[in-house]
């Protein structure tokens, strides 16, 4: 990240500096230089006005969130999941605490609860390296975790809808079906990458054994497992992955009919699933709430410095330029020019990506419910920070030797970014 807010701030600086050295006074206006001044200051204060508007809407959506937690309805994922994770990773026991902690993230994962999901993740890598004969060395299963946990299916993208909301979005819940379409894309594009990446040559000859030396999980570690994450018979969950495939194509169909009742049905529908549970709803509402306000504020310097940086690079004409350059061609793709730095940020770095998409959808010649808004909002949801996620995830348990994890990860951000730019235009090209 430090490498792309250098380049863009001195790709600005240098496309001023050119049209200041060929303007003419007489031209009108304030010069290049004095227009770039003007958008450091005014992209500053907007950032902050944008992280202000955010707070109401990221707190209300915390709340909710922290409600359905209360309710176990994380568990409930979980064990809906199992069945098929436990075909996936046949190199895991089935009762090992390894899968018990990759059901929980990839259950975070869906639902949107990013904070809650990398203690999960960091979890289940430290168990999975139990397993590992070769330390230093990521096997199958890393991979293979690592990529779909880069590509995870989200049915619930809050932080996006927040922005959207604060950005003035009069269907600020639209994302919902793009997203999901997205992310089934990826994660199946995750799953077959990896599974064919680790048959290559050069990665299969420095596959690490599993399971070698790996102890079974005591009595007690299996038990609280089973609690946290015990399977369901497996035709429900077959059945819950058929619905989810057809609700696919309905909100294909009916996008626009049912995205008016997304938000109002989300708060209602999380509310009686707490008092359901017998949760004491607006106590637990309360303090999911407060978290919001915190990471409302906490991303305020990110919103600044991407923010005046993309100010930057728009005001010096660089911006202009790059369209002109590259317009035609990505246009023709379904992928315009003012969304590419959103594409290629993406993978690089979270925080730098969502002031990329703050800075779009709050231009007003593009805006939040544009195709080009929701393609961008579309591609926040849908993909993960790939680079992140490998750091962290490998750096906790040491593994120098990633294999085929990296490719297998782009290879689905790929693909989400694709089938982004499909059902985008489906629905709102």
């Amino acid at each position: 990240m430090n490498v792309v807010f250098l380049v863009i701030v001195l790709g600005a600086f240098v496309s001023a500096g050119w049209r200041q050295v060929t303007w003419h006074a007489g031209a009108g206006g304030p010069s290049p230089m004095e227009a770039l001044s003007q958008a450091v200051i005014e992209s500053a204060s907007g950032s902050v006005e944008l992280a202000l508007g955010l707070i109401g809407v990221m707190t209300l959506f915390l709340g909710l969130m922290k409600v359905a937690e209360a309710g176990g309805l994380l568990t409930i994922l979980a064990r809906l999941i199992r069945p098929i994770m436990v075909r996936l990773f046949p190199s895991v026991p089935a009762g090992h605490p390894a899968m018990g902690a990759m059901i929980l993230n990839l259950a975070a994962n869906v639902m949107g609860l990013g904070n809650a999901a990398t203690p999960f993740g960091i979890r289940a890598m430290e168990d999975l390296d139990k397993l590992n004969s070769r330390h230093g060395t990521a096997t199958d299963s890393m991979v293979l975790f690592l990529a779909i946990n880069t590509s995870s299916v989200t049915l619930l993208p809050t932080g996006v809808i927040a922005l959207r909301a604060s950005a003035g979005s009069a269907d600020p819940a639209g994302i919902l079906p793009t997203t999901l379409f997205a992310t089934v894309c990826s994660t199946l594009a995750a799953i077959c990458a990896a599974k064919l990446y680790g048959r290559l040559p050069m990665f299969r000859k420095t596959r690490p054994i599993e399971m070698a030396g790996a102890t079974e999980p005591t009595a007690e570690t299996a038990q609280e497992q089973n609690e946290e994450t015990g399977a369901y018979p497996l035709w429900v969950s077959a059945t819950a992955m058929a619905v989810l495939l057809m609700v696919i194509p309905v909100t294909i169909l009916f996008g626009r009919s049912i995205s008016p009742w997304i938000i109002p049905g989300l708060m209602l529908g999380f509310l009686v699933f707490g008092v359901v549970r017998r949760v004491r709803v607006y106590e637990v509402f309360v303090d999911g709430a407060k978290e919001g306000f915190q990471v409302a504020v906490k991303i305020i310097p990110y919103l600044v410095a991407i923010l005046v940086a993309v100010g930057m690079f728009r005001s010096s004409g660089a911006m202009e330029a790059l369209v002109r350059l590259i317009g035609n061609v990505t246009s023709r793709l379904g992928m315009p020019a003012e969304a590419l730095p959103m594409a290629l940020l993406r993978p690089l770095s979270g925080s730098g990506a969502y002031g990329v998409l703050a800075s779009i959808i709050n231009n007003p010649h593009i805006g939040p419910d544009s195709y080009t808004g929701y393609l961008v909002s579309t591609i926040q949801g849908s993909t993960e920070t790939t680079f992140y996620v490998l750091a962290v995830y490998f750096g906790a348990v040491q593994v120098r030797r990633v294999r085929h994890a990296l490719p297998a990860a782009l290879t689905a951000d790929v693909v989400g970014i694709a089938a982004a730019v499909v059902i985008c235009y489906l629905l709102y090209g």
